[in-house]
């Protein structure tokens, strides 16, 4: 981002993870609370980036050798004549996505327990950081107005 940016930036998807990755806006009077909220912010999206790369990269490893055995199975080889890349009927392709995500219930359910604590944790000192703005520009439109 220009180094006159006061927002925060999103960039294209991750290649790995297919989120995309956020450069966080610090300002340059940011405050220790105000810290603590984009460091967590940074931090969940951290997280979310490792898991879904990870998880990304053994689907994908996973349905390309679920397909392999499939087609050696059938005495297929994974290109047929043409050149062209086999594929499974739909129906074959279920049982590895119900395989899959059976396979990693675990997976998914501890990462959605720790994306909802993040998420909490984030949302709160969003509200403290709302609150401490609104009480710093009362004050400041109390001083004022006194003169």
């Amino acid at each position: 981002p220009p180094a006159h940016s006061r927002k925060d930036w999103i960039g294209p998807p991750d290649k790995h993870s297919n989120l995309r990755p956020v450069i966080f806006y610090v300002p340059p009077e940011e405050s220790p609370l105000e810290r603590r909220l984009r460091e967590a912010r940074q931090e969940a999206q951290a997280c979310d980036q490792r898991f879904w790369a990870r998880h990304n990269r053994a689907f994908c490893q996973e349905k390309e050798e679920f397909i392999y055995s499939r087609l050696k199975a059938k005495g297929l080889e994974m290109r047929d004549e043409t050149g062209q890349k086999a594929t499974l009927n739909a129906e074959e392709m279920a049982d590895f996505y119900k395989e899959f995500l059976s396979k990693n219930f675990r997976k998914h359910m501890q990462y959605n327990r720790d994306w909802y604590k993040r998420n909490f944790t984030i949302t709160f000192l969003m509200g403290q950081v709302a609150l401490a703005r609104a009480l710093r520009w009362l004050r400041w439109k109390k001083k004022n107005v006194g003169n």
